[in-house]
């Protein structure tokens, strides 16, 4: 942004080379010895050095204000804090109330931006009164009587010019602009206009502190991720246009998924954070007590088990979007707690739900890119790397999970899967091939491991994984064509999981079954097994119809389309590790 207060000094040349001052051809001036000034150049010599004088009266009257500030821009930050504390406790003393309960705002600061910039350079609408409120982000002084802040709110920003001429008294305009520093929440009233430079200001009769900022601002964009992820508010502040841009996205990320889902006649319902089992997915769960009732109680993996009972009761299209919580690792595409949507649908089965996949997450990118292809950077955006095109036009590829890997391997796995002679083999893979996979070394996880090290990386563009083993999914419908298979599917993009989704298993024998199964990986040793809920098996003894069930991670959906490769810059508070002091 151009200051506005240097405008009498903007179109002098300030080189060294040059022969003029202020008008006057010096080389007059150096002349004199020789021969007389003539009257002419005596004047313009005269008029040069007044105008010099008062250029330099100006500058030292802004000088003490400046170099105040300057002054303080250089302190220690626990320094700043107590200063600052200190002017805003004497400016109490003095009857100001940096803490006021409200402050009339006309409009918001877009809401300004938005109305009056197409106003001339040199404008001023003096019958006008506007009240505004923000945060300010700069100050600059051109003397003790005229001062300049860029004021922001809401993602914009306009430039307040305070003129001494305006205010009621001269003292109070003293009292409040020396008291102002970067970072304070303010309110301004005063008339639209622009500068003769041609930027949109708002000319106050009266600017009040609303919040004062107490601790020193960084002097320039917040880049150490520890910090920003920390102090969200801070990176907010400081980072306003690239931090709100991404959030701003996610919401419209949500919004859209809430009204596609609504437009397909899906009922939005909420269900318990914490159950008495933690069942819905395969996966560790975070403990907690409940003191009433004396138990142990888990916070839900995932919703999955009531969204199914409420189709058995007659719901037949509902969904959730939610959080969720795995006690599992922190890293690059991990959170404990994450958001997905779920939702069910009676009367579909897995191919209904791909078919709808490619529909949504197309008319997504569409809406939110106007075409299907994005730029992804998988190393971040602060990279060197080129980034990677993903096409989400429809329809997307898929391949038998299956079918993919043992094509990889170059060799058919053993029949059936949850036999010992398949586990057996599978080791002997795991071991030959230096594919990590840590004990309990089930047959699921082992294939789920290999499939995640030789296939999933090639899924660049959106691919539907189908088919998946029924050791691998005890809540889908078995394969109506192929035995030991399921009719379930996952979406990759850019290598990573973004959907998971099958046609239900509705036959209670049947779930009973794969619960039990499920609870022998558990009990030996492997923590993220599926327990067995009794209470989910007499519901589908009522009936459920057949079903289709589909879900999807939110915050990994946001990192795809907002260009980000770690999912703590999609999350606003995301967890951290505590603080070690040094």
């Amino acid at each position: 942004m151009q200051s506005s207060f240097s405008s009498s000094t903007e179109d002098k040349d300030s080189s060294a080379t040059s022969t003029a001052w202020n008008g006057v051809d010096m080389t007059e001036v150096a002349d004199t010895e020789k021969k007389p000034l003539s009257k002419n150049a005596q004047k313009r010599l005269e008029k040069a050095q007044r105008k010099a004088e008062k250029a330099q009266n100006k500058e030292s009257q802004a000088t003490p204000s400046s170099k105040k500030n300057q002054d303080e821009e250089e302190l220690d930050p626990t320094q700043y804090l107590k200063l600052r504390t200190k002017l805003i406790e004497e400016a109490r003393e003095r009857g100001l109330d940096p803490y006021p309960h409200k402050f009339q705002t006309t409009r918001s600061i877009p809401s300004y931006v938005e109305k009056y910039q197409s106003l001339q350079a040199g404008d001023h609408l003096t019958d006008v009164v506007e009240s505004l409120a923000g945060r300010i982000i700069s100050k600059r002084s051109a003397s003790s009587k005229l001062y300049f802040y860029d004021l922001r709110a809401d993602g914009a920003k306009v430039q307040i010019m305070a003129d001494a001429r305006h205010a009621n008294s001269l003292e109070d305009f003293s009292f409040i602009h020396n008291l102002l520093r970067r970072g304070d929440i303010v309110g301004v009233k005063g008339y639209p206009g622009k500068s003769k430079k041609g930027e949109l200001s708002i000319f106050p009769t009266h600017v009040q502190l609303l919040s004062p900022c107490l601790r020193m601002l960084p002097k320039f964009a917040l880049k150490d991720p520890e910090t920003r992820f920390r102090q969200r508010y801070l990176d907010l502040i400081m980072n306003a246009e690239v931090t709100r841009e991404t959030f701003t996205k996610r919401a419209k990320i949500i919004q859209f998924v809430r009204q596609f889902l609504g437009d397909n006649g899906f009922l939005e319902v909420e269900t318990p954070m914490m159950n008495t089992i933690a069942g819905g997915a395969t996966a560790k769960p975070f403990v907690t007590f409940h003191n009433e009732l004396d138990m142990k109680m888990y916070m839900r993996v995932a919703p999955e088990l009531y969204l199914k009972m409420l189709v058995v009761g007659g719901l037949d299209r509902v969904y959730e979007i939610g959080k969720n919580f795995r006690n599992e690792g922190i890293d690059m595409t991990h959170n404990p707690e994450f958001t997905s949507c779920e939702f069910y649908a009676a009367y579909w089965d897995y191919q209904d739900l791909m078919n709808f996949t490619e529909q949504m997450l197309s008319g997504l990118v569409k809406e939110l890119t106007g075409g299907y292809v994005i730029e992804y950077h998988p190393e971040g955006k602060e990279s060197s790397s080129e980034p990677i095109k993903i096409d989400f036009t429809p329809p997307f590829r898929r391949l038998s999970m299956l079918d993919a890997l043992e094509e990889h391997l170059q060799e058919t796995l053993p029949r059936p899967l949850d036999g010992e002679e398949a586990h057996k083999r599978l080791e002997e893979i795991c071991t030959e091939r230096n594919v990590a996979c840590p004990e309990p070394r089930t047959t699921a996880r082992m294939l789920d491991k290999l499939f995640g090290e030789y296939i999933e990386p090639q899924c660049i563009h959106p691919t539907f994984v189908c088919d998946h083993p029924a050791i691998m999914s005890p809540l889908a419908k078995y394969h109506r064509k192929t035995a030991g298979l399921t009719e379930r599917f996952e979406l990759f993009v850019n290598g990573k999981e973004l959907v998971n989704a099958y046609t239900e298993l509705n036959n209670p024998t049947v779930q009973r079954q794969r619960f039990l199964e499920s609870a022998k990986d558990k009990a030996g040793g492997d923590e993220e097994a599926m327990v067995h809920d009794e209470d989910f098996c007499v519901a589908l003894e009522y009936g459920l119809p057949p079903t289709a069930g589909w879900g999807m991670g939110l915050d990994r959906l946001t990192m795809l389309l907002t260009d980000n490769n770690n999912i703590k810059e999609v999350l606003l508070f995301p967890a951290m590790k505590p603080r070690t002091d040094s």
